[in-house]
């Protein structure tokens, strides 16, 4: 005899953990990342070329609003990479962060070394 007991049909146990890992992971990587990088960057050119009340230097929050859209854009990547739905598009978003802040020091070093004072 093999051991099973006659009559009983032989289940597998239920699966552990949770029924979400069945989910597809949504998004896409590639986009995520271009248009974090070029969504930064429109922020960022726009904001040091704002003229009037919107421009930075003159606000109240001239020191801190530099910072301010980067805080804001890395919650809500960090957000997105969390749910399982959208976590391709949110890795995709820090992939954008990276490469704005790799290319934007790129760009700042290169204006600093024309400039000579």
């Amino acid at each position: 005899m093999s051991g099973d007991t006659p009559g009983v049909p032989n289940i597998p146990p239920p699966p552990w953990g949770n029924e979400q890992d069945n989910e597809p992971r949504g998004g896409s990587l590639g986009i995520g990342a271009v248009v974090g990088a070029v969504v930064l960057y429109a922020v960022y050119v726009l904001g040091t070329m704002a003229q009037g009340p919107y421009a930075w230097s003159v606000s109240f929050l001239a020191v801190p609003a530099p910072f301010i859209p980067i805080i804001l854009y890395l919650a809500v990547a960090i957000a997105f990479a969390v749910r399982r739905r959208t976590s391709l598009w949110g890795a995709g978003l820090l992939i954008g962060l990276g490469a704005f802040i790799l290319l934007g020091g790129g760009l700042c070093i290169s204006f600093l070394v024309q400039v000579r004072a």
